[in-house]
């Protein structure tokens, strides 16, 4: 939704009660992202210094319609996934700037070639989003880069990760080198369930507090052109 105020309230409740929000973010479990996440926090890229992202989907005519409804389009239907990878590989970012256009020869209003440039104190997160490419789903990127080279995901299903390092690091060799990741055993969103059930049965503490969760959305309102009083921020 677009109204932060009532977002907060709703994670306020939630924790008087004792209850947990799990908010449905696509790719916090998928194992490939998991790995690219991994790999730049054990220091195996080098200095981690940018995070790019891209989404590209197209829609029918009535999918427009309905996400041109919201004003950030495209950046807010699938550009939130890569804002949240990025918040978690990163923290909150000094800066925002949402770039959201209309380009493509459609009779509607939908932002429908978008940009978010996030930046960080040393690092910079980049994550385009548009509804036009008839194969966008198999182009789907993420990629993490620092000093010592790269990890990418492409595409996200069936996820496949690609490494291309100077120097071996981790479970990686020097050089490139392309691998599918499997699911294991689990139908996709498993995990997020049975993350649920541990909460609910065992007590556990979920991967993600509402904390990260306010700035996820905080920073995609942002990003889709609401201003921090509109935010409430």
């Amino acid at each position: 939704g677009e109204d932060f105020g009532r977002f907060r309230r709703l994670l306020a409740s939630a924790a008087e009660r004792g209850l947990m929000v799990q908010t449905g973010y696509m790719w916090r479990y998928h194992p490939a992202m998991r790995a690219a996440l991994e790999a730049a926090r054990q220091g195996w890229l080098g200095h981690v210094y940018a995070l790019r992202a891209t989404i590209d989907k197209p829609l029918s005519a009535r999918e427009r319609m309905e996400l041109a409804a919201f004003r950030g389009g495209m950046m807010f239907e699938l550009g939130c996934h890569m804002i949240d990878r990025a918040v978690e590989l990163f923290g909150t970012p000094a800066k925002v700037t949402g770039i959201l256009r209309h380009d493509g020869p459609f009779g509607d209003a939908l932002a429908d070639n978008t940009l978010a440039v996030l930046e960080f104190g040393r690092a910079m997160a980049n994550i385009y989003v548009a509804a036009h490419h008839p194969t966008g789903n198999r182009n789907r990127t993420l990629e993490v880069l620092g000093t010592n080279g790269s990890i990418a995901v492409r595409p996200f299903h069936p996820a496949r990760l690609h490494t291309d390092l100077k120097q071996a690091a981790g479970p990686y060799a020097a050089g490139t080198a392309s691998a599918e990741i499997a699911n294991g055993p689990l139908p996709t969103y498993g995990e997020d369930f049975l993350e649920m059930a541990r909460v609910i049965r065992e007590g556990a503490k979920p991967a993600y507090t509402a904390g990260h969760d306010l700035t996820v959305q905080a920073v995609l309102l942002e990003a889709c052109g609401f201003s921090n009083e509109e935010i409430g921020q």
